[in-house]
């Protein structure tokens, strides 16, 4: 338990740094890719308003771009022009050596043929005005610009990298540190649980022998009777808290092997069947034969059996249970259900919660301590499967284990 909540912190505090990594990564780009794409679209406009020529500096005032004597001499780009139909009418090549003729007719009409007014074919980028003659068509080469912005993404994503690591690095040094408390905290109170378990058996021993020799000395009577029952619910009530604080502290040892969980679910139910009965409850059981699986045989039944009794002990005289087992692709569904007039409300997922009671009242009157489920859910933990609880039809409850 303690190296699951380690890893949960790690994972929870490293997660944290991650998002914030990604997030100011993909801001930092996004900005960048921003406002490249700025400069691009206000050189293209500032081209195609001058007919994809470079006037006199002082004859010109761009707002989005910063021009410098050396901007005409950097830029390199060409231009087509084409007449209303479409029908290419002039091409300049003469401010890049990359691009043919015949390489800019073609770039021209495949662009024309997809009617955008601005976009990029491979490392260019257009944009088409209409002008008095027609049209014009000014491409610009953006390799240098697309080069810069795949190395500046490259490089934050290489120190984003590096720096999540040196980050996950401290995270996994301190959290010992950082969880201390809590451990400590966790420690003394299985501590606790064992210890007063373990002192609680000794004096309820006591009381059961002297209820033995009162039962010899005055006969069997109510107040013996009284002092049977408690003592026995507190015997369970210590043993429950025993195999609990064994599970948390990982002592309890799981055999794994491969049995018949079809035949090992009909034995676990066998005394609840008669318990039952006894209740005119009736009891449906659909288990397919021969289902196989590995875990532990001892883990499984107990793990029946608590789901079981708590069905017989909150379904109504006359009431009835369902106990389902089945292959369901290649997994294995177990669903107890049974009508219940007090259902419990809010989160059901509380009902695994350690000495949690939905109606306290009727706890008592069936002698639980809210303890079963939590075993029965630790029993499922051990075996890497999930269980589950819900409600159907607004009068009954249904307990779901899936074993993958």
């Amino acid at each position: 338990m303690i190296k699951s909540l380690q890893r949960k912190f790690v994972l929870i505090s490293s997660g944290s740094i991650l998002v914030v990594i990604v997030v100011l990564i993909g801001l930092i780009n996004g900005v960048n890719m921003y406002n490249m794409d700025k400069r691009i679209d206000g050189m293209l406009w500032f081209l195609s308003g001058n007919d994809g020529n470079f006037p006199d500096l002082e004859k010109t005032h761009p707002s989005d771009i910063k021009m410098t004597p050396e901007t005409r001499f950097e830029t390199r780009y060409f231009l087509v022009k084409a007449d209303e139909s479409g029908n290419i009418t002039q091409i300049d090549i003469g401010h890049i050596a990359a691009i043919s003729s015949e390489d800019a007719k073609s770039y021209a009409e495949e662009v024309l043929s997809q009617k955008k007014q601005k976009g990029y074919n491979g490392i260019y980028k257009y944009l088409i005005v209409e002008k008095e003659y027609g049209k014009l068509l000014v491409f610009l080469d953006c390799n240098s610009e697309i080069e810069t912005r795949n190395s500046f993404f490259l490089l934050f994503v290489s120190v984003g990298i590096l720096c999540f690591i040196a980050v996950f690095a401290v995270i996994w040094g301190f959290s010992k540190r950082a969880i201390k408390p809590v451990v400590e905290n966790i420690e003394k109170q299985r501590q606790f649980i064992t210890d007063a378990g373990h002192e609680i058996k000794t004096p309820l021993a006591i009381i059961s022998a002297n209820a033995d020799v009162l039962e010899l000395s005055c006969g069997e009577n109510e107040w013996v009777t009284s002092i049977r029952n408690q003592t026995k619910r507190l015997n369970e009530l210590v043993k429950n808290l025993l195999t609990l604080s064994k599970i948390d502290e990982g002592k309890v040892r799981v055999t794994f092997s491969e049995f018949i969980l079809s035949e090992a679910a009909h034995k676990a139910l066998e005394p609840f069947i008669l318990i039952a009965e006894s209740k005119n409850i009736k009891f449906d059981v659909q288990i397919e034969p021969s289902l196989r699986i590995i875990g532990d045989y001892d883990g499984i039944q107990t793990l029946i059996s608590i789901l079981a009794e708590n069905a017989v002990k909150y379904t109504e005289n006359n009431g009835q249970i369902t106990v389902e087992l089945s292959k369901t692709g290649k997994n294995i569904k177990l669903e107890i259900k049974n009508n219940c007039k007090a259902l419990p409300s809010g989160d059901l997922n509380r009902l695994f919660d350690r000495f949690y009671r939905a109606d306290s009242s009727r706890s008592r009157e069936t002698g639980g301590y809210g303890i079963g489920l939590s075993i029965a859910q630790a029993i499922v933990n051990a075996h890497k499967g999930k269980i589950s609880v819900r409600v159907d039809n607004g009068n009954v409850i249904c307990f779901t284990v899936i074993f993958y």
